[in-house]
């Protein structure tokens, strides 16, 4: 389980951190997709909080 936890949180960060980069790409078309991304990217983040969380209370 806490292999799998493991995967998961890097899953999400890189996730987290390709959404990033494409919502500045994405901003040049669209200021509103782009915030749209951004917070994708910030609920993103708040699921491998949680993650982590589970990951410590195994």
């Amino acid at each position: 389980m806490k292999s799998l936890l493991n995967h998961w949180i890097e899953h999400n960060e890189s996730h987290s951190v390709s959404f990033k980069e494409r919502a500045a790409q994405v901003a040049r078309v669209s200021e509103l997709a782009a915030q749209d991304i951004n917070r994708a990217a910030e609920l993103m983040d708040e699921c491998t909080e949680m993650l982590k969380k589970a990951l410590k209370d195994l």
